[in-house]
């Protein structure tokens, strides 16, 4: 069915999203004990085994309202439910005037320095004012560019939180080359974080499954690699700078899933500065005093978001073959938040 089709997106990064039920099924009493992705192809004539496998190791397909795995059996009077991130009735995209800070553009593709706080895509309540609505505006005289056609558009998201560069595809061959090479890893995404605590070591790689949270589905939560829980995820990091409390890291992304940086610096107890939903808010590390309550309760003030840019991007021109890379500055309150945190640290020679 077409409404699972954008399940098995594996391209879409990690903007935050509520799930809105879109099929339920009531087991019958006097039903057999089969697999769960095989009772919902017998009765999805109209999608595949495959897809639906896909659709329930995303973390889409729950039972009795917990995510479940395709081996579970099914059980008389189980209550299966598909949770899609999109509510079920027509969201068409329509073109808003709205600014957009390009970086770059041609006749196949556009850059993007996405502001902090825009959502990408309408959805969770966000149906208008989005950066696809911008899109749809700016290309508005581009007649073979349709926003609501899945063929183009946005190759990749990140979350509305999140400051930093995103790539446009004008035609279908655009972006189904360049997603090509985002599902093949071939692309390089940098992101700027500050986050949490000291780093024993100046380099790491992070691997944990990614999957929703069963206790709050605007969370993702990490899991064991062989754990057959969620997709697979690995972050590489780097660090830039020690202010002691925390620092400043780079994270190179090899996959690229839903909350991807965020869950993993959570996970391996670094939370992301200014992040709410993974615990960045409460103060992690430092003095108990009350001008260093203040200092922080300012500093969030300042960065009243997760401390998270996507800094650079980098990717083989669809149609040309150039290698193009590009990089976006830090946007002012991030970059305030940074220079405060260096003056800070210095201060107090915190290494």
């Amino acid at each position: 069915m077409s409404d699972l089709k954008a399940i098995i997106e594996e391209l879409e990064e990690e903007e935050e999203q509520s799930l809105f039920e879109h099929h339920r099924f009531e087991v019958d009493k006097g039903q057999d004990s089969v697999r769960l992705d095989r009772f919902l192809a017998d009765h999805m004539p109209h999608t595949t085994r495959n897809r639906i496998q896909r659709a329930t190791d995303a973390g889409y397909v729950f039972v009795n309202g917990n995510p479940t795995k395709n081996s579970y059996r099914i059980r008389p009077l189980d209550v299966i439910t598909i949770m899609l991130d999109r509510p079920p009735f027509d969201t068409s995209i329509v073109p808003e005037e709205i600014p957009l800070n390009i970086v770059y553009e041609d006749d196949y593709i556009m850059v993007v320095n996405k502001v902090a706080g825009m959502v990408v895509h309408p959805g969770c309540g966000n149906f208008n004012g989005t950066l696809v609505n911008a899109v749809a505006w700016h290309l508005r005289d581009m007649k073979e560019y349709d926003p609501n056609d899945p063929e183009v558009g946005l190759v990749h998201r990140i979350d509305k939180g999140t400051s930093g560069l995103l790539v446009v595809a004008k035609t279908p061959e655009a972006k189904s080359k360049l997603g090509i090479q985002f599902f093949n890893k071939t692309t390089r995404r940098l992101y700027n974080a500050l986050v949490w605590g000291n780093f024993i070591d100046d380099e790491g790689r992070i691997e944990g499954n990614i999957a929703r949270d069963p206790h709050d589905r605007l969370r993702m939560e990490v899991f064991p690699p062989d754990s057959g829980i969620g997709k697979t995820a690995v972050t590489h990091y780097r660090v830039l700078e020690r202010f002691g409390y925390v620092t400043l890291v780079e994270c190179r992304l090899e996959t690229g899933r839903t909350h991807q940086i965020r869950a993993h610096m959570r996970h391996i107890g670094h939370p992301l500065f200014s992040d709410e939903r993974y615990g960045g808010t409460e103060i992690l590390r430092g003095e108990r005093s009350a001008s260093y309550n203040a200092f922080i309760h300012n500093g969030m003030q300042i960065c009243r978001r997760p401390a998270l840019h996507a800094m650079t991007l980098g990717f083989q021109h669809p149609i040309t073959g150039e290698e193009m890379d590009f990089n976006a500055p830090w946007p002012e309150d991030f970059s305030k938040l940074i220079t405060r945190w260096r003056a800070y640290a210095a201060n107090k020679r915190i290494e």
